[in-house]
């Protein structure tokens, strides 16, 4: 069997870190896990020599990183963010926003559901006031997340937290699992994106996501990334993360609502 050396560890976790901000130093077992078989179908003698085969092939490197990261979720996750959608954005840009656009960001949005969620919460809210435009961006690093999302169907346990009349309406059940309707689908824009490269949006969003992401970056590409989510949004615009992640209180210019949520100032 091909072993990977502490060499070849210390290389892949630097390239890795370096390019995705993504810390896997204490992954070793998970890499061996999932890479021993992909060098065997690649007849490659070691890692050094995938490695390299990774550094000059785009589409090899998605691959690679579709398999060392792990995507994870379900519709309504930490639902407190979708009653703080509904019950204090939505009202308050009802009140204020007179182009009745919403700029919405679903970032690390692995599968879909988040981006989903928060197009059903917006739906509903303004079911009674139509002319809002709320299509949302979606983006992740994983091609294969993406290409699932796109696909909108979900096993049927993932649907457990929505109100039964969401699942009636919006799903309908198929053979490997409940298809989303297009009317949602439609809503949501995926885009491949490196959370570490620049931001390619002009526009300034009005509620960022991005949860349960940062808590496999190094506190460097931490610091750095939500200092940019600050810069993307627009003045009072919201940034959601996960209940297991903190930003200091009234930090980078971002007020602190409560856990997980927070403010640009104006």
């Amino acid at each position: 069997m091909i072993q990977l050396t502490d060499s070849e560890f210390r290389r892949l976790v630097a390239f890795v870190r370096g390019n995705f901000g993504i810390d896997l130093s204490k992954k070793r077992l998970l890499i061996e896990a999932r890479m021993y078989a992909v060098l065997a179908r690649k007849k490659v003698s070691s890692f050094s020599q995938y490695f390299e085969m990774v550094r000059g092939d785009r589409n090899e490197l998605n691959a690679m990183m579709n398999r060392l990261t792990t995507n994870h979720t379900y519709f309504m996750r930490e639902p407190r963010h979708f009653e703080f959608l509904k019950d204090v954005i939505l009202p308050a840009q009802e009140k204020t926003n007179r182009s009745r656009s919403l700029h919405v960001w679903s970032a690390g949005c692995s599968t879909g559901e988040e981006a989903y969620t928060a197009v059903m919460v917006m739906k509903e809210y303004f079911a009674l006031c139509p002319g809002w435009d709320y299509r949302t961006l979606a983006t992740d690093l994983s091609t294969r997340a993406l290409q699932s999302a796109a696909r909108g169907v979900y096993p049927e346990e993932s649907l457990a937290g929505l109100p039964p009349q969401w699942r009636h309406r919006y799903f309908r059940r198929q053979s490997g699992g409940c298809a989303l309707s297009d009317e949602i689908r439609r809503e949501v824009i995926f885009r491949q994106l490196n959370l570490m490269e620049p931001f390619p949006f002009h526009t300034p969003f009005d509620l960022i996501f991005c949860r349960n992401v940062m808590i496999y970056f190094s506190q460097e590409a931490r610091d750095s990334l939500v200092a940019r989510f600050r810069d993307a949004l627009k003045p009072g615009g919201y940034l959601f993360i996960g209940h297991s992640e903190t930003i200091p209180h009234n930090a980078m210019g971002l007020r602190y609502i409560e856990p997980s949520i927070y403010q640009k100032g104006p």
